[in-house]
């Protein structure tokens, strides 16, 4: 016998021993004592959070004699002080608004509070600023735009009285009261519209929007300022981007021959998609009008939204150059769109050959392994003046008396299908794209705004969109008071027009997990999602702090808004809630007050500004 078979063998009758001699089994022992519990372990990539927002403070700068007037926009946190502070456009100057008090439960009726106050911090009506040549300049000041907090530094942006002009950035030392002292003013660019510290506070970037005027006579130049600090001390002159020399193209297919002229950077913009629209021979920096900067965590770099362009524009914060990119578009035939008021219903559609431009207002960004995305508001704008409208309805398009083109067959048939001119003709659209052949035929229609909130990755890809979310969670919760204006209480009014008008965005921590808040401006719609993964986005919360039962009416073109002898009605106003919101400044827990995270909401409508406390379980 071999030594393997002999092993083999041996192993067997061991086996079977065992089985053979193996005894009855002895009575189970006691049972131990309990173990020491194990530490907590964190929430995976994965936890789900329940996520609600309750109001714990509201202030209100008035009723009727403010309403439409933009009496609280843009909202800040002055932690030194506990305080937010809010642009009150309405008579020019900044309301502080003490939350050392807020408590952590929820208001009585948080549609009417007003359990906060405020006290004002005005500034000057005109201001001097240094020039490069060492000479003096006296701007004369219209509204203020933008604030922005770094520490005990207060930034102010505001525009000259001629928008046009070059405006002013005001600097104050803040005390622990939220008082200011001057510092200085800095000459900025045409309409300073938006302005932020970096996350060091050693700079401040502005966005010079550079708009028209009405006839479009004058169109000064869109552009960014950079204004230095050296120990919380601003520079006396700022740096300026210009949008036709300081663009670059980061393609290693192009050389720097190949966008060395304004007119091959025009070219090479268009042919990437960059929406143009304005009069003829209008130059590139004139059509690029800079709207809302976000700088990203290492200040190496900063993003800024060209609205009107549907574009996002990359800064290189070392060089002071800066990469326009072009967004694309989103097309309603991969999510359902309601383009019409005139049924006063939710109704939601697919639509082919029709697209939406994101357009972002508010952009803001965050951090996901070691990367910044960038979040981005989709609310959408036209250029639409007395010398200058790109905008028109659908039926527009095909009125012998209007632009007198076509249509498609393809589109005409939707057209016909939906209701006509009351269908699919109420939707307003952009003549700037869709005849691309120039044929006299729409191949394809662009409407502003693609009603949602999107994530880019830092070269501006598409990470995620939130697609037809905002419509039908909003027409769930609301019925056909969805879509409502902020002038009236009137459901399905902004269908025809880019829906509920995604426009405030902030992000905020809690905990493990990431959320971005959205707030709609025209139907007062507040969305929460955790973006804790940029690629595996989920919804979360929804909120309305509005009464949809009030009868009121306004129109913000007025010169006084609730004006009787126009018709308008704003009795009840006060009654009705937020309305238009604006702006939010999320305040971690570490930061807030009350030792909640926080959210300030801005409210430009209603001129009120809310504040909700975020609950994580």
């Amino acid at each position: 016998m071999s030594i393997k078979k002999s092993i083999i063998a041996l192993s067997m009758i061991s086996i079977l021993s065992a089985c053979q001699f193996d005894g009855d089994d002895g009575k189970q022992g006691e049972i131990g004592a309990q173990g020491q519990q194990g530490e907590q372990g964190i929430a995976g990539e994965n936890a789900i959070q329940n996520v609600s927002v309750q109001v714990v403070g509201r202030f209100s700068a008035g009723g009727k004699e403010i309403a439409g007037k933009s009496a609280a926009e843009i909202v800040q946190f002055h932690q030194a002080s506990n305080s937010a502070f809010a642009i009150n456009s309405a008579v020019n100057q900044i309301e502080i608004i003490p939350l050392g008090s807020l408590p952590a439960t929820e208001v009585a009726n948080p549609i009417t509070d007003t359990s906060l106050v405020s006290t004002a911090f005005t500034f000057p009506s005109e201001v001097e600023v240094l020039l490069a040549n060492n000479t003096l300049e006296t701007i004369t000041l219209g509204d203020a735009n933008s604030i922005d907090i770094f520490e005990n530094i207060l930034a102010i942006a505001v525009q000259a009285v001629d928008k046009t002009q070059d405006g002013a950035v005001l600097f104050y030392q803040l005390d622990n009261q939220g008082n200011g002292t001057f510092i200085k003013a800095v000459k900025v660019g045409s309409l300073p519209d938006m302005l932020t510290f970096t996350t060091d506070g050693k700079k401040v970037l502005i966005a010079n929007e550079g708009e028209p005027n009405s006839d479009y006579s004058i169109d000064p130049e869109g552009s960014i300022s950079i204004i230095n600090l050296i120990d919380a001390i601003p520079a006396d002159i700022s740096d300026t981007i210009n949008l036709s020399s300081d663009i670059t193209f980061s393609s290693d297919l192009l050389d720097d021959e190949d966008f060395d002229s304004d007119a091959k950077r025009l070219s090479l913009l268009k042919t990437a998609g960059l929406k143009l629209a304005g009069p003829v021979n209008t130059t590139l920096a004139q059509s690029l009008e800079p709207e809302y900067i976000s700088v990203s965590d290492d200040n190496k770099m900063a993003f800024v939204s060209f609205q009107e362009n549907n574009a996002i524009g990359i800064i290189n914060l070392e060089a002071n150059t800066i990469e326009v990119k072009p967004l694309g578009f989103k097309s309603w035939q991969d999510y359902q769109i309601d383009f019409t008021n005139k049924d006063e219903v939710a109704s939601f559609e697919y639509v082919e050959n029709l697209y939406g431009m994101f357009q972002p207002d508010t952009i803001t960004t965050y951090q996901w392994n070691g990367a910044t995305f960038i979040l981005s508001a989709n609310e959408g704008d036209s250029r639409d003046y007395d010398g200058y409208s790109e905008e028109v309805r659908v039926k527009d398009i095909i009125d012998p008396d209007e632009l007198n083109k076509a249509l498609s067959p393809e589109l005409q048939a939707f057209y016909d299908a939906s209701g006509g001119k009351n269908g699919l003709g109420r939707l307003k659209v952009t003549t700037a794209l869709g005849d691309a052949d120039q044929d006299g035929i729409y191949e394809a229609l662009y409407a502003y705004g693609a009603r949602s909130f999107s994530i880019w990755d830092q070269q501006i890809n598409l990470v995620f969109d939130s697609g037809d979310d905002f419509g039908k969670i909003s027409s769930s919760v609301l019925g056909n008071n969805f879509n409502s204006t902020h002038t009236k209480n009137k459901g399905d009014n902004r269908s025809d027009d880019k829906g509920g008008e995604p426009e405030a965005i902030a992000v905020g921590t809690i905990g493990e997990r990431t959320y971005g808040f959205i707030a709609s401006e025209r139907s007062g719609d507040l969305f929460v999602y955790d973006i804790t993964n940029p690629f595996n986005v989920s919804f979360s919360a929804y909120y309305n702090n509005r009464d949809f039962t009030v009868d009121y009416e306004l129109d913000d073109d007025l010169g006084n808004p609730c004006d009787s002898n126009e018709g308008m009605d704003c009795t009840h106003i006060e009654s009705a809630g937020d309305l238009g919101p604006e702006s939010i400044k999320f305040v971690a827990s570490e930061k807030s007050p009350n030792g909640m995270p926080l959210l300030i909401i801005g409210n430009e409508v209603s001129g009120s500004v809310t504040v909700y406390q975020v609950i994580t379980e």
